[in-house]
């Protein structure tokens, strides 16, 4: 380990590049995991979803992309695109007392920017789709395919 340690100082000039990408890398990593534990959204796995869908009807928004959503999507999710996403919108702020989960393909972008647009607009049970859809179809939960 302190063989390890020596090396590295000489390791990070010869490899500025690297070193600071590995450092971008990290701050980001450690930024959304604590984003993560301390905003008002909180993450469910697939059977965690399913606990909430059958005890409290939640409201399902998946952002995917709409050939994703046709191919499959967690049945009963409505199709929004981000870029009409609106956390004020009348329809959506009717349900300002309801459980809402978002969702995306994969759950790594839309889902988390528009889980924080929805806490910052008032919501007070805000959920995200760990792993996305493509979670709920590894945990082998049934999918619905097309619009609707």
């Amino acid at each position: 380990m302190q063989d390890f340690l020596h090396k590295l100082p000489q390791f990070i000039g010869n490899h500025a590049a690297l070193a600071a990408l590995f450092a971008i890398l990290l701050i980001a990593l450690i930024v959304v995991q604590v984003s993560l534990l301390f905003g008002k959204s909180k993450e469910l796995t697939p059977a965690g979803l399913t606990q909430l869908i059958n005890r409290d009807s939640p409201l399902l928004i998946d952002l995917s992309a709409i050939a994703d959503f046709e191919k499959m999507h967690v049945p009963g999710a409505r199709h929004v695109l981000m870029s009409q996403f609106d956390p004020e919108h009348k329809d959506l702020a009717k349900a300002r007392e309801l459980p809402v989960v978002v969702m995306d393909k994969d759950g790594r972008g839309n889902s988390v920017k528009a889980s924080q647009r929805l806490v910052k607009a008032g919501f007070q049970k805000v959920y995200t789709l760990g792993g996305g859809v493509l979670s709920w179809q590894q945990a082998q939960l049934p999918v619905a395919k097309g619009r609707q």
